[in-house]
């Protein structure tokens, strides 16, 4: 779904119209999903073995609170 031309295609059009209208959250949104999705996809293509799946469960934690720390900054902290 994610390399449907029609996905991205609307995706760049929100993307746009989010920017041009000042759209907080659904920016926040955007970010949090497409960020969401390349942490998913970074972590997920691993062997089977045990240090493997470590490291990639330490990736995905990381990555994870770093997208929580961005949403929360931009939520709660910096105010407009």
């Amino acid at each position: 779904m994610a390399s449907d031309p029609r996905v991205l295609f609307g995706t760049g059009v929100m993307f746009v119209l989010a920017v041009l209208f000042r759209w907080k959250y659904v920016l926040l949104f955007m970010f949090a999903v497409g960020a969401t999705m390349t942490v998913l996809r970074y972590t997920g293509g691993g062997g089977s073995a045990e240090t493997i799946v470590d490291r990639n469960m330490m990736l995905f934690v990381a990555g994870t609170l770093v997208i929580a720390v961005v949403l929360i900054y931009f939520l709660f902290i910096r105010g407009d």
